[in-house]
């Protein structure tokens, strides 16, 4: 698929985005809208997968969501590419409804494989998963997505320290590096300072990317597959933007977790072109 046709679905994962949160008054608007780009390019584009969803994944290429809390983009990118129907998109946050606010793999969601949100234990999931192919003998890769306020959390580095020395290198983590949290700039909440050189340090391949440049996500995400199977994990440093798309969500950290009121998503949707049809 070229990456024009990537960015008209993304727009159409946009205003999926704010509708739904808008719709319960509930969700978290900022990062679903800077990861949009990147999920999009990851689903329709470089993944092997099948929509014919079996818990097992065997023979495809397997995605984790470690930040949970972004569940509208990866609700909507999974029903655009037909895990379940875009209609169900309408009943996000609702009680009963299979689409909560955090991904859960008790209400049996297809392309649901854990429970994620609990922030920092995504990495170590997918590093299970990644080492099940190994012994499993299948040769596809494993992807994860991780936010970097989420890094200030134990757990990842063990995590982290585990994959290199286990030489777990057919594992492609992402970092949405956007410099904010629910509280504030991460510069002022717990500063990571440069995790190019934390990376490199525990013995990590590192690549960087603008998480908005669609031909760039491609060429990065096509350039770290060529480089599994070489010995070493690879980790993506995605610059993005908070709220990206919507002029007046990418001011700070502030539209981390509030929903737009009538006003705001009128003006939203004026922004984001409608595509593939809203659900």
């Amino acid at each position: 698929m070229a990456t024009t046709e990537l960015t008209k679905i993304a727009s159409q994962v946009r205003r999926d985005i704010v509708r739904m949160v808008h719709a319960q008054q509930s969700g978290h608007p900022g990062g679903s809208l800077g990861c949009t780009d990147f999920l999009t390019a990851l689903y329709f584009k470089i993944m092997k997968m099948d929509t014919n969803f079996k818990m097992d994944g065997k023979g495809e290429d397997l995605f984790f969501l470690s930040n949970g809390h972004i569940s509208p983009v990866f609700y909507s990118v999974l029903a655009r590419s037909g895990y379940f129907d875009i209609k169900e998109l309408a009943t996000f946050r609702m009680i009963n409804s299979r689409l909560q606010g955090h991904p859960t793999t008790h209400e049996h969601l297809p392309g649901i494989r854990i429970a994620s949100g609990s922030l920092g234990q995504g990495m170590s999931v997918a590093i299970g998963a990644a080492l099940a192919k190994k012994f499993n003998g299948d040769d596809r890769t494993i992807y994860s997505l991780h936010g970097d306020g989420e890094l200030q959390e134990g757990q990842n580095w063990e995590a982290i320290m585990f994959a290199a020395h286990n030489k777990v290198d057919n594992y492609i983590a992402t970092i949405d590096v956007n410099g904010q949290q629910i509280d504030g700039p991460l510069s002022k909440v717990l500063n990571l300072d440069s995790l190019e050189d934390k990376f490199n340090a525990f013995h990590w391949t590192v690549l960087h990317m603008n998480g908005h440049n669609m031909d760039e996500i491609v060429a990065t995400l096509e350039k770290a597959k060529s480089l599994t199977g070489q010995g070493k994990p690879i980790v993506i440093l995605m610059k993005t933007t908070m709220g990206k798309g919507v002029d007046f969500m990418e001011t700070g950290h502030e539209w981390h977790g509030i929903a737009p009121n009538d006003e705001q998503l009128a003006k939203a949707l004026g922004q984001l072109e409608e595509t593939l049809g809203d659900f």
